[in-house]
């Protein structure tokens, strides 16, 4: 007697789906305990050249500017920092909690153009603004063009 299967094409996705699906679970939604708001988090960085200058912003709401550092060390700009849970309410008393916490460190591999000794950061309505001015030699400048007419010296 000839036993026929039915071949299912997506069994093998759906059991890796489900496999992904508890990886997240139990990675996001179970409750560890006291640390289970405090997750790692990389807060949002933007970065734009002008002619004069390299500008990074960061948002950072709800950190002190005593809890952050700014550092320049071989040719890398690194900011690290970090947002304390708020203790003044009870973690039972919580009924979401959605925003990040914890320590932070982002590093970004500078160009040569940089004039490391006139970095500049202010961090003001929680965003972080650091501004690297280029070095003068790599400003973009005019140059001159002589036009000699034809024939003459």
């Amino acid at each position: 007697m000839l036993t026929i299967t039915r071949r299912d094409p997506f069994r093998g996705l759906t059991a890796l789906q489900d496999q992904v699906n508890r990886l997240f679970e139990d990675s996001f939604f179970r409750n560890t305990g006291a640390d289970s708001a405090i997750t790692t988090w990389a807060p949002a960085v933007d970065i734009h050249e002008t002619e004069q200058e390299l500008v990074m912003r960061a948002d950072l709401p709800g950190i002190d500017e005593k809890d952050l550092d700014v550092r320049v060390e071989n040719n890398m700009l690194t900011v690290r920092g970090e947002r304390k849970f708020e203790k003044n309410v009870s973690e039972d008393n919580y009924l979401r909690v959605e925003r990040s916490f914890g320590t932070f460190s982002r590093s970004f591999s500078l160009p040569n153009t940089v004039n490391t000794e006139a970095i500049k950061a202010e961090y003001k309505h929680g965003v972080l603004t650091v501004t690297l001015p280029k070095r003068e030699e790599s400003k973009p400048r005019q140059v001159k063009i002589a036009v000699a007419s034809n024939g003459s010296k």
